[in-house]
């Protein structure tokens, strides 16, 4: 397993970046919440503008006039020093009274004449914003219309949207480093838990299989429901070992006792008959713990080593023919009736170990030898299918128990049969390889007597 940082910095990584996109977004939305409150805030000040003078308009001289001292216009201003400029226009655009001394078009006053106007404009190098009404009185001396223009520049709107935009920032500032200061207690309190269960980890004793203790949130559930069944198969895994441990230990004593009683009975003995007699059963005897030692080390070899990570495609057919006839002339086969039902004419191809599967083959005979009374008849079958290989093995010997045929393939298991002088490993080895090569193996008894063992393969395409 590769490590890779530590899980509160990458929560606290992305908590913070979701945390700047919405903020960045906040701050565009504040932007445009300023500029607008600060347009409307400058057009209602140029309304009321509009409106008051409107209302101070008076008959003189025979013309109208705008009757508003300069202390009310001042007053009319803002704090940003915006004053209010106006002209006074008659219904041909002649000027009756103004300070605004911007030009404007005939475009403008016409639309004046029709309707309310707010209208934007650059002049010597500065942006007003203008507004204009056409307004009529009934107390006139004579009745028609006039325009009043009124505006001012924008730079108290500018200065305006700056100010709001500054405390907005300020605020979120201030609300940012609460929002990091509260993350950061929220992921030191959420990452408690993973914490507590560090230490209780390590505080573990290796074979201590117990579940785990104290309260976990849901999302750890599965996390420690995986790890208690890790514990669990563990636990499982060391019992298993200590008892091919003592089973291994029990069948390698019994020929070794044997061993050293006979070698006690020959050193009392007088008789080179005797001593013969003695050698030959302590040669026997040290055959078989051999043999028992090598399979010990095939299973533990194959139980132990990773998996299979280069394997070659190879045809059984002929895997299974040379095994076959290395057997044939076995001590063990002369007394039985071992035979290779005809194989398929095109290769039979899999996957696999070469000598793992020699040495599945080799097991699957042996069984079946030292299992059978002599006489008996023993046949090596192989069928291909369109997605699968079938390999099996039969016999008419005395068959298995029924209640014995799961068990059969554990290590040390004979069936209850202790009048052979098998070890009780060869299909605990078989059914290791045939897991190694994803292989299904079944162990059933005939319907007319005997054993019958299939092992099916993943085909590959040849």
């Amino acid at each position: 397993m590769i490590i890779h940082g530590k899980l509160r910095n990458r929560l606290l990584g992305w908590m913070l970046s979701m945390m700047l996109i919405v903020g960045g977004l906040v701050l565009i939305d504040a932007w445009v919440t300023s500029q607008r409150s600060a347009q409307r805030a400058f057009d209602n000040q140029l309304e009321d503008a509009l409106l008051a003078m409107s209302e101070a308009i008076q008959w003189q001289d025979d013309k109208p006039r705008i009757m508003m001292p300069p202390a009310a216009l001042k007053i009319l201003s803002t704090r940003h020093q915006e004053r209010v400029f106006y002209r006074l226009l008659d219904d041909q655009g002649q000027v009756l009274a103004s300070n605004l001394e911007i030009p404007l078009t005939p475009q403008m006053l016409r639309e004046a004449g029709e309707r309310d106007v707010w209208q934007d404009i650059r002049y010597q190098g500065v942006t007003w914003r203008l507004h204009a009404r056409s307004v009529r009185s009934a107390g006139w001396e004579r009745q028609f219309r006039v325009q009043l223009w009124v505006g001012h520049t924008t730079e108290g709107r500018r200065q305006l949207a700056r100010e709001l935009m500054i405390r907005a920032t300020g605020r979120m500032l201030i609300m940012g480093v609460l929002a990091v200061v509260m993350i950061l207690i929220t992921l030191r309190l959420a990452l408690t838990p993973l914490k507590r269960l560090r230490h209780q980890l390590r505080r573990r004793q290796p074979q201590d299989a117990t579940p785990l203790e104290g309260t976990m949130p849901e999302e750890m559930r599965e996390l420690v429901e995986t790890l208690e069944q890790l514990f669990h198969r563990q636990g499982e895994s060391r019992d298993a070992l200590l008892r091919f441990t003592a089973d291994a230990s029990h069948q390698l004593r019994t020929p070794l006792a044997g061993v050293q009683n006979l070698a006690e009975f020959a050193l009392t003995s007088s008789s080179p008959d005797e001593w013969r007699a003695a050698l030959g059963d302590i040669h026997a005897s040290a055959a078989r713990t051999s043999r028992l030692a090598g399979q010990l080390l095939n299973l533990t070899r194959l139980r132990h080593l990773a998996l299979p990570t280069e394997q070659d495609a190879l045809d059984l057919g002929e895997l299974l023919r040379g095994v076959a006839l290395e057997w044939v002339d076995h001590d063990l086969a002369r007394l039985h009736d071992l035979g290779l039902a005809e194989l398929p004419a095109q290769p039979v191809c899999v996957i696999g170990e070469p000598w793992a599967l020699r040495e599945l083959i080799g097991n699957l005979i042996e069984n079946a030898l030292r299992y059978t009374p002599p006489g008996s008849e023993i046949t090596l079958r192989l069928a291909a299918h369109d997605d699968s290989v079938l390999l099996s093995i039969e016999d008419n010997g005395p068959g298995v128990p029924k209640e014995m045929l799961e068990r059969l393939c554990q290590p040390f298991e004979r069936a209850g049969r202790q009048d052979t002088d098998g070890s009780g490993l060869g299909l605990a080895i078989v059914e290791t390889i045939a897991l190694r090569h994803q292989a299904d193996l079944q162990v059933t008894n005939r319907d007319v007597g005997g054993l019958c063992i299939r092992i099916r393969f993943p085909r590959w395409p040849s």
